[in-house]
């Protein structure tokens, strides 16, 4: 074979959500759009703010096209980052400095950037299911392999008590999703306060760091008056990565940084090393979307939309009787499956053009995910077929 060994189970394995939204759109050519319920993917359906576009249009005229669109430092614009910088300062009331602040191309690059500073062959990175399905494939494209913490069935909190078993010298980093992809829970503080003394012993043991990337591309997402924990006040060892492709609408641009806690130990070699493997296959962040974000840090587009859809289709399917997981943060609901296996029950809606994600990918089976960053009508629209699901599972519809 050609190809190195470890990208072969990647190829084999590629997205089971991209594949699901490409079947979307082949049954919608097949069946109109209007007869097809894709709840697949998690692409914002709300625009980004109009800010976003004027902010670009403005600095396309009169910006200086050989700074606009030339090299900059490779850790970023220093104006981006000092903004980005007094940003998290203001809002959290943290001390990072402009230099603690990497603009990467989203935070896939973000966590790629940081997993090949750390991983030696072999290393570990643990996750705690369910879990985003890329960072399996992100740990093994670094040389490392990933070790799921099994899953809080009761909470969907963090399962802490599994952790510490788990950890073994080779574990470098661990990832927390806050608000989580794909349930929509939020780990609260003191889940985090938990983990850190669960990290510290561990830390004593095995004779090295353990750091902690805590990706936060729904951090604006929230509901209900719930607040999201400052991870950098509960974790020491913590390099938080943002996205603004939900925070602005922005998915396609690849926007994005790591903010390295000023806490963390060897703060100025993780700092720098992240500069350094930052421009492997990225070079820098995209130029002009680094100078727009800068200016719109703190619009937000209509989320209010997300909110409604998610009780919308909370409240619709909990009344055809299946057990869902009323979400927190994000925009996914996830839901039990009455089936025999979540992968029956993805293949049950596929037969009423409902496409659900099957969480087999987030290492927790038995559940599905529905993105509900769709038109709220078409959650509307769904509803019948929904029904006719949950008639063919055997559900009972609740009064």
């Amino acid at each position: 074979m050609a190809i190195a060994d470890r990208m072969a189970p990647l190829i084999g394995g590629s997205s089971a959500i991209r594949k699901m939204f490409e079947e979307g759109r082949q049954l919608a050519q097949e069946y109109g759009a209007e007869n097809v319920y894709d709840f697949s993917l998690g692409n914002p359906s709300v625009p980004a703010p109009a800010s976003v576009n004027e902010t670009a249009v403005r600095l396309l005229r009169n910006e200086d096209p050989l700074y606009l669109h030339g090299y900059m430092n490779n850790s970023g614009f220093e104006e981006t980052r000092q903004a980005v910088a007094d940003d998290l300062n203001k809002r959290f009331g943290a001390s990072f400095a402009m230099t603690d602040i990497i603009m990467t191309v989203g935070a896939a690059a973000g966590i790629n950037d940081i997993l090949h500073l750390f991983l030696n062959p072999g290393d570990e990175v643990i996750a705690f299911a369910p879990f985003f399905t890329e960072y399996r494939n992100y740990t093994i494209a670094a040389g490392g392999n990933l070790v799921a913490v099994p899953a809080d069935m009761e909470t969907f909190q963090l399962n802490i008590d599994a952790l510490d078993a788990l950890i073994n010298e080779k574990t470098k980093i661990v990832i927390v999703n806050n608000p989580n992809n794909p349930t929509g829970v939020i780990y609260s503080g003191e889940t985090l306060d938990r983990l850190e003394q669960v990290l510290e012993k561990a830390q004593k043991r095995i004779g090295h760091p353990i750091y902690v990337i805590s990706d936060e591309p729904y951090r604006e997402l929230v509901y209900d008056g719930c607040e999201l924990p400052f991870m950098p006040d509960h974790i020491r060892n913590c390099l938080i990565v943002y996205s603004f492709s939900k925070s602005l609408s922005l998915p396609g641009e690849r926007i994005g940084y790591v903010a390295v806690s000023p806490k963390i130990e060897d703060h100025d070699l993780v700092r720098d090393g992240i500069g350094v493997t930052n421009r492997i296959g990225s070079v820098n962040a995209p130029s002009l979307m680094q100078l727009v974000v800068r200016e719109c840090l703190n619009d937000r587009p209509k989320i209010e939309v997300y909110d409604r859809n998610r009780r919308l289709l909370y409240g619709n399917l909990t009344k055809l009787g299946f057990d869902c997981l009323m979400p927190q943060g994000a925009f996914y609901l996830f839901v039990k499956s009455p089936l025999e296996t979540s992968a029956a029950f993805v293949d049950a809606g596929r037969k009423e053009h409902i496409l659900m994600v099957d969480a087999a990918g987030f290492a927790c089976p038995g559940y599905v995910r529905l993105a509900y960053c769709v038109s709220t009508e078409m959650i509307e629209r769904s509803y019948e077929a929904f029904r006719r699901l949950a008639k063919a599972c055997g559900l009972e519809e609740r009064k």
